[in-house]
């Protein structure tokens, strides 16, 4: 959705872009307080007229906002007084983590959207047969003044009046973030905008990208790796398999290195390095646990799909692997080799944010940036990409583990190990994307229609190639990603150089 929202992206990178010249620039962070003068001055009509909304002001306190949840601290009170640097001196240690929540609504840019609900529009003609009244089962439809007419007090939404009209003159009006967020999480306050009920939110960002009002937002941790890489402590880049092609043809598996050196870091390691030894890990427990222990097995780099199978089937959180994630695997093998140094998990996934703030994971993961947010330290650096030299990263990853970046990808590097461990052993599998698809998955499962499946879920509509945090159209980097598995010269997960350390890093 976020590719048809030209103007909220060019804002959102904006504060991005700032964000990073702000920290790498140093000195007094109090000037902060003028980037949304910067920003919006530039885009105003005359006499400081606004472009996007009704208020200049309106656009340059939401730009605030977004400023302060970009450098990592929480929105202001709107009943009182308050700069937006305040606090900017916490958001600079380095060893900040996020505080809760990390999704949030900026109240006054939410236009409240009218909830889910049905509505007839001027194209009624007020027909004789009026099939939207007959079948209407709460006799929620009457014909006034030559138009259909709801009572949305006796209407149930069940949208038969709007399939069945032949000048499809009804309308179902919904949220676009009600609509994007899978776990129903989106609810609203006493004034009609919208609100996150964070006992359902999994964080998987569907509702940030799908906000034509630009109105969601999470939090960044910009400000604190650039700290940390202009410090004494060497900083390493882990990048996830759907980078390739994010940014541009010329940032590639060659030159990435050189690309993120400019930036600072110390080195690049492949993310499908640790997705490698999670497939291993995953085929083991597979063979060894299906069917003679757990009915099924689901896959668990996404942490919003885990998280969600765990919330709303608790009585599946052992069917869910246990293996660790390919960010926190890569994370370890990193600090193994280089033990004082801080790591940077960069990929397209908003809910690996909140997966690297578990205590059990801080160890590992320092921070996490997205692609949009690394793009915008690119562009604070004047990065140009044209003179990129090649630095080769070590050819030790596999296809199968660049694959994870593509929904079906993670099952099938799994089927193909189990495959090098038992060629006997039939391996049936079910792949799901978007989460209302992942919880419809786990209801059949509920009731054996996947006894014996190994079963994926992907949080984001074709996987992880079209995450909250991405920046090229999921189709575009799909292809990118398939160029990289055949540039691999090993395909299987088993032949990784590293699967031999699997069990170590447990």
């Amino acid at each position: 959705m976020k590719d048809n929202f030209g103007s909220l992206v060019k804002i959102r990178r904006s504060v991005f872009e700032e964000v990073a010249r702000l920290a790498y620039e140093g000195g007094d962070y109090s000037r902060i307080e003028e980037i949304p003068y910067k920003m919006l001055n530039s885009q105003a009509k005359k006499n400081g007229q606004a472009k996007y909304r009704d208020s200049i002001f309106l656009e340059r306190a939401i730009v605030a906002e977004r400023l302060r949840l970009a450098i990592g601290l929480p929105l202001r009170d709107s009943d009182s007084q308050a700069p937006i640097s305040k606090g900017i001196e916490e958001a600079t240690r380095t060893s900040r983590f996020y505080e809760p929540p990390l999704v949030n609504v900026i109240d006054f840019a939410c236009n409240a959207c009218p909830e889910h609900s049905y509505y007839v529009t001027d194209v009624c003609v007020g027909c004789l047969a009026n099939p939207c009244a007959n079948v209407c089962p709460k006799n929620a439809i009457s014909i006034k003044n030559g138009r259909s007419i709801i009572d949305q007090s006796l209407c149930i939404k069940c949208g038969r009046c709007h399939d069945v009209c032949p000048y499809k003159a009804i309308v179902h009006r919904e949220r676009p973030c009600e609509k994007a967020c899978g776990m129903h999480a989106i609810e609203s306050d006493e004034f009609g905008h919208a609100k996150i009920n964070y006992d359902k939110c999994v964080s998987c960002g569907m509702c940030l990208v799908s906000c034509p009002f630009g109105a969601i937002a999470d939090k960044s941790q910009i400000f604190q790796v650039i700290q940390t890489i202009k410090s004494d402590v060497p900083v390493y880049a882990i990048m996830a398999p759907a980078f390739v092609g994010q940014f541009g043809p010329k940032v590639n598996l060659k030159t990435i290195s050189d690309a993120m050196q400019k930036l600072g870091f110390a080195g690049v390691v492949e993310v499908s390095i640790g997705a490698d030894l999670c497939t291993i890990e995953e085929a083991h427990d597979f063979l060894e646990n299906v069917p003679s222990k757990l009915n099924f097995m689901g896959t668990s780099c996404c942490p919003s799909w885990s998280v969600m199978a765990k919330k709303v089937f608790p009585e599946f959180k052992d069917n869910i692997s246990m293996a660790l994630t390919p960010m926190v695997l890569t994370g370890r093998l990193v600090k193994k080799k280089y033990p004082n140094a801080k790591i940077v998990f960069v990929g397209p996934c908003a809910a690996k944010k909140l997966e690297a703030s578990r205590k059990s994971v801080r160890s590992d993961v320092d921070f996490v940036l997205t692609f949009e947010e690394l793009m915008g330290m690119f562009v604070a650096k004047n990065v140009d990409f044209n003179t990129l030299v090649e630095k080769p990263l070590e050819n030790i990853t596999t296809a199968d583990g660049r694959g994870f970046a593509v929904a079906g990808g993670v099952a099938e590097a799994v089927v193909n190990a189990c495959k090098d461990i038992d060629p006997t052993r039939e391996i049936k599998v079910h792949a799901e994307q978007g989460l209302d698809n992942c919880m419809q998955m786990l209801k059949d499962a509920k009731k054996g229609k996947y006894d014996g499946y190994l079963l994926e879920g992907m949080a984001c509509p074709m996987g992880c190639i079209s995450g909250a945090g991405t920046i090229v159209q999921p189709t575009k980097s799909k292809a990118m990603v398939s160029v990289s598995q055949r540039e691999a010269t090993l395909k299987h997960s088993l032949e990784s150089g590293f699967k031999d350390k699997v069990n170590k890093l447990d």
